[in-house]
């Protein structure tokens, strides 16, 4: 439903590269997605001609839309956009042989529960590639006893009858693969594929948009790309950054904190470091390009979540990792701290510890042959793990596996 195509700038890579490489393996391919454009929060030009003469087919389903992340009006949209879909199944099973496999992510939870089930009318495999977790990472918004249970029933029945009914599970990390196992009594192929990126993609933005970064002589920056929402934890790394600033001995280097990104916090958050006088620049979201550029350029890379985020190996996990910078992550994911400490990529540290983050951030500016080490590492990890052309391929074969079973 988040997917980038075509002429688009903002979205996730992750389906189209998918279906590029299903194409490639043979496959015919049709990406089912949404008419409105998630992250642009507007309707597609469905007609526009990026979208056509591609490996794959894209087949639009109309949905009617929504102005903000996580109301009803989401809600009721994706309500729209799965009994839609509904009817597009419908009509490709009438007209021919219909499809052998479907492959879905989840969540939008109802739009993952009609391909399970479709797939299970026709007698063809389902796949749900776990992305995120519903509704517990609603919990993060909205936490009353009762009332959250409530209101978030739906989400935890279409998720149950999703991964009740699927015959293989990818996660974008080990623990969402293992989540359906909570709903399930038979046991199911699973794999863990993160997110990652097109390495060659990341590097020719870097460089193609390097001149668009000015990093003044004397300065070290401390880069955080993503969401500014929920979630994640800014106030304290602007708190954690002015510390800092205020105990940097003279003669060394000065501290500036790079925000890439957008969502509802920033206003506050900008006041925030306002008042504080907080080394911290709000870029304001960049194209994927320069934010390459933004982030190859810093000298440390930040993963700030709340302590109670159910994120576990995020997005930008894998850019922050190309970018050759060391990274902080304040996230509380088991996997995601082992993944720091065992690759030796960076420093975990306690989320929401204003004096934790600030030590880590003052460990690594005094210490350029650590960080070069880290980065190394870092490097090295995302191309072994994070790299989409290669750590895709297991999705293929599993895909081959069960279509032409």
């Amino acid at each position: 439903m988040g997917v980038k195509l075509g002429h688009e700038t903002r979205g996730y890579t992750r389906f189209r590269v998918i279906s590029e490489m299903l194409a490639e393996a043979g496959f015919e391919v049709d990406l089912i997605t949404s008419s409105f454009q998630h992250w642009d929060k507007a309707p597609r030009d469905t007609a526009h001609p990026s979208y056509t003469g591609l490996p794959y087919r894209i087949s639009f389903i109309h949905e009617p839309g929504y102005r903000r992340n996580l109301d009803l009006a989401r809600i009721r949209s994706h309500r729209v956009a799965a009994r839609n879909l509904r009817a597009h199944f419908d009509r490709i099973f009438a007209e021919g042989p219909g499809y052998r496999l479907i492959y879905a992510e989840i969540p939008p939870n109802d739009v993952a529960r009609v391909c399970a089930q479709e797939a299970q009318r026709h007698g063809i495999p389902f796949v749900a590639d776990v992305n995120d977790l519903w509704p517990e990472a609603m919990r993060m918004v909205l936490n009353v006893p009762i009332l959250s249970d409530m209101a978030f029933y739906p989400f935890a029945r279409d998720a149950k009858i999703a991964y009740r009914l699927l015959s293989a599970a990818v996660g974008t990390s080990e623990e969402y693969a293992a989540r359906p196992a909570a709903d399930r009594t038979r046991p199911y192929e699973r794999l863990c594929v993160y997110v990652g990126n097109r390495l060659d993609e990341f590097d020719a933005g870097a460089q193609r948009r390097a001149a668009d970064v000015r990093k003044p002589a004397g300065e070290l920056w401390a880069a955080y790309a993503g969401t500014l929402g929920a979630s994640y934890d800014l106030a304290t790394l602007v708190r954690a950054a002015q510390q800092a600033e205020q105990r940097r001995m003279p003669g060394e280097p000065r501290l500036r904190v790079k925000v890439l990104g957008d969502g509802p916090d920033r206003a506050a958050l900008e006041a925030l470091a306002q008042q504080l006088k907080a080394p911290v620049d709000f870029v304001g979201y960049a194209p994927y390009d320069l934010m390459a550029a933004y982030l190859s350029a810093s000298d440390i890379v930040v993963n700030s979540l709340v302590r109670s985020a159910p994120q576990s190996i995020v997005t930008k996990i894998g850019d922050y990792l190309a970018s050759g910078s060391a990274l902080v992550n304040t996230g509380s994911s088991p996997e995601m701290r082992a993944l720091v400490s065992e690759g030796d990529v960076g420093l975990n540290v306690e989320a929401e510890n204003e004096q934790a983050l600030c030590d880590a951030l003052e460990t690594l500016m005094r210490d350029p042959d650590g960080r070069a080490r880290m980065a190394e590492n870092g490097r090295r990890l995302a191309e072994l793990r994070f790299d989409q052309r290669t750590s895709y391929l297991p999705i293929v074969d599993m895909v081959r596996r069960l279509a032409c079973d």
